[in-house]
């Protein structure tokens, strides 16, 4: 079928997406690629805290539907350039920076040089994030400063640093990782619920004010993911979790990172302020 037909089957309501990306699929490949697997071509990405889990599957995602990536880490070098040449192979431009966003210079220093050397920044994801679990009786300042620190401030950091960039292109696109925790709470997690919920009301203040200025600002709030957050449950533990699921099985970091490709696309071009739970109905 050729492409103006498929758009205008897709425009007249005949095809949905899901329809547009099985017809694509199956009858051109290269159409599909050029249709649904290109959603970001010639966008800029950034990414915090993407060398492993939910970050690296967004990177991964994103690099697939065209986008440049540039991520941060600060865990593993080895991790950090070994996702970097996945990407380079995917044929995605790639920046990897060992930065903290959780510092404020840094982050300023960071955002300067992606515009530098990409030309643009038009998506923003904050996904750094660290646990420091324990109830509250025990919890000292500590555990409850870094997480406040690492999590809630590293997005004031970069939406901050980013927001002069956006403005000048009057457009831009921040995405913010919260939790279903930021929206329910947990017990022995209240510095960790304390942060997701500032990412909430942070990510909605900004819609608020850079909407007029075509920026938009969101959040997905992840439910009960695979990752190395949860590597330290029991298999019955984790089986647990999942019975109490609607959709009866444990996410995964692709499951946030769909969503997140759907955020940054302009197939969300009208979506602001909005938090998506991504948690199987969890908090259903």
């Amino acid at each position: 079928m050729p492409f103006l037909l498929l758009l205008f089957l897709v425009s007249f309501g005949s095809i949905d997406q899901k329809g547009v990306g099985t017809f694509a699929a199956r009858a051109s490949p290269d159409l599909y690629k050029k249709v649904i697997m290109k959603q970001l071509q010639g966008k800029t990405a950034l990414i915090t805290g993407a060398s492993r889990g939910i970050g690296y599957a967004i990177a991964r995602k994103f690099a697939a539907a065209g986008a440049n990536v540039v991520f941060t880490h600060l865990s593993n070098d080895e991790q950090g350039q070994a996702l970097a040449e996945e990407l380079r192979v995917m044929g995605s431009k790639v920046g990897v920076y060992r930065s903290d966003a959780a510092n404020f210079a840094a982050v300023a220093f960071l955002v300067q040089e992606v515009v530098r050397e990409f030309g643009r920044l038009d998506v923003l994801v904050n996904n750094a994030g660290i646990t420091r679990d324990g109830l509250l009786l025990r919890m000292d300042e500590q555990a409850w400063d870094e997480v406040l620190r690492v999590n809630l401030k590293s997005c004031f950091n970069t939406v901050k640093a980013a927001t002069r960039t956006f403005l000048q292109q009057r457009s831009g696109v921040i995405i913010n990782i919260a939790s279903v925790v930021g929206i329910k709470g947990n017990a022995g997690q209240a510095n960790y619920a304390a942060s997701k919920a500032g990412i909430i009301g942070f990510t909605k203040s900004v819609a608020l004010e850079l909407g007029a200025r075509n920026i938009r600002s969101n959040a997905i709030a992840p439910g009960f993911i695979d990752t190395i957050m949860t590597k330290d449950l029991t298999a019955a533990a984790a089986q647990d979790w999942a019975k109490a699921i609607p959709l009866r099985r444990v996410g995964l970091p692709e499951d946030v990172a769909n969503c997140a490709l759907f955020l940054a696309s302009d197939a969300s071009s009208y979506i602001t302020g909005q938090v998506i739970q991504v948690d199987g109905g969890m908090l259903t």
